[in-house]
């Protein structure tokens, strides 16, 4: 989310470009508006599709992609948290949440402001703190669709074995605790960690699509989420292998279409940082799916569809954070280390420490965002991204990469603080886990009433 600000002056796209016999800019008809305030038709539609993709990533990619990692008796449950966190982080996010992350009545760099609370004076026109020629409704919505599928990532380590009225619980608090201040700390054009836009960033890091926001806050709560609750009944002893790796394979796919609104999307323009973020997201992913299918033959002698999707979703967190800042030969760079680094921490590292994390969202999202978060120190360039230059010309390329990890230790402190204090709450007001019939009679019928699948006895 950092190259949207490349437009805050509705001027700035005019001081180049064809001009007329007088000197005075002209605008190619169809291209944008040139009065100053009204929303561009044509960046408007590319942020109206890309919402609609970041939302196609949750309902239905991460739904279908977790429902078919867990066990017949459990797959409407992680599908429920899913869609229910979709409706309970709408609620949020209008009524407080867009205002704590974009908002800048308390002039601090930890948290927004009020002035938004239940979307007031959201509407058509531009906020040109982020973008000239994006209403800010549309802006507000594609925010949102972050906000959805961040707390929907951390059911995956917690998947068969939490209760719904728990999560629920925990997920609206963890929203305020963690993902709002975070958002505004990265995002905000006051936000502490800012450091392409905020020329008085106490942390001058970099993070165009979320690596930190996303993909670290909810990997690492989802390590912290996952050892409160404890391993699931009979884990180590009883296979769980998953009941549909059609359905995972499905989910995989929308999930990588979804993340092109998701990373694309980022530069809040339909301009060449989008087409940057595009292509770069597009070699790191297919090179990271390649990497985790080699190692896995290289291993295992098989390379598995399960290891196929979990390159692929590595790929595609790994780059998140570099994708709008980097060069197509630094892609190919970050999908091998995103094929290998994850690999490890879920065919090793878990093994290793025992840890029960279902559906490997620590693996995956903590382990691969915060190599995103790191590297992206080293390949980020102004040869692609110019915006670099206005408040980091002196650190890119040199000593960006300290400052990423500044911005790591405290997202990562700020995620296991949270979550170990917001877990303790939650489980001494409702409980975390279901008791251990309604965990063997599993979380679809116990929670929700319903089956997935309904068998017919034969006749």
């Amino acid at each position: 989310m950092e190259a949207y600000f490349q437009n805050t002056d509705p001027s700035a796209s005019l001081k180049v470009g064809p001009k007329d016999k007088d000197g005075n800019p002209t605008i190619p008809a169809g291209l944008t508006t040139s009065a100053v305030g009204v929303a561009g038709p044509g960046h408007n539609s590319f942020m109206m599709i890309c919402a609609a993709l970041v939302l196609f990533m949750t309902l239905p990619g991460l739904a279908l992609f977790y429902g078919g990692l867990v066990r017949t008796k459990n797959v409407l449950s992680v599908m429920a948290q899913c869609l229910g966190l979709a409706g309970i982080v709408t609620i949020l996010w209008w009524a407080f949440g867009y205002s704590l992350v974009f908002g800048k009545s308390f002039n601090s760099p930890y948290i927004g402001g009020s002035e938004f609370f239940f979307m007031k004076g959201v509407d058509s026109l531009p906020n040109t703190d982020y973008a000239a020629w994006v209403s800010q409704n549309v802006f507000a919505m594609y925010q949102m669709m972050f906000a959805i599928i961040t707390p929907a990532l951390i059911v995956g380590a917690i998947a068969e074995r939490m209760k719904f009225s728990a999560l629920v619980l925990f997920m609206v608090l963890w929203m305020f605790v963690v993902y709002f201040p975070l958002a505004h700390m990265v995002w905000g054009v006051n936000g502490l960690m800012n450091g392409v836009w905020n020329a008085g960033a106490g942390i001058k890091a970099i993070d165009f699509a979320g690596g930190t926001v996303v993909h670290m806050s909810s990997g690492w709560s989802a390590l912290i989420l996952c050892l409160l609750v404890g391993k699931r009944l009979g884990f180590g002893k009883t296979p769980m292998p998953p009941h549909s790796l059609v359905l995972c394979m499905i989910g995989t796919g929308m999930l990588w279409v979804g993340w092109y609104g998701f990373n694309a999307g980022s530069a809040v323009a339909a301009d060449g940082v989008a087409s940057n973020a595009f292509a770069t997201t597009t070699l790191a992913t297919g090179v990271a799916t390649f990497v985790w299918g080699l190692l896995e033959y290289i291993v295992r002698k098989k390379a598995s569809v399960l290891g196929l999707c979990s390159g692929a979703v590595s790929g595609l967190v790994v780059v998140t954070p570099a994708c709008g800042f980097i060069d197509m030969t630094s892609a190919m760079w970050v999908g091998l280390l995103a094929g290998a680094v994850p690999f490890f921490a879920v065919t090793k590292m878990k093994p290793m420490f025992g840890y029960d994390d279902a559906l490997d969202t620590f693996g995956v999202h903590a382990v691969g965002g915060t190599l995103g978060a790191l590297i992206t120190g080293f390949f980020a360039t102004a040869s692609v991204n110019g915006n670099l230059n206005t408040n980091l010309k002196d650190i890119v390329g040199k000593s960006l990469w300290i400052e990423q990890v500044k911005a790591i230790a405290l997202t990562l402190a700020l995620a296991v603080i949270g979550t170990i204090i917001i877990g303790f709450i939650v489980k001494a007001l409702v409980g975390l886990r279901p008791s251990v019939e309604a965990e063997q009679e599993g979380l679809d019928l116990s929670d929700h009433g319903e089956e997935g699948y309904i068998y017919e006895s034969k006749s």
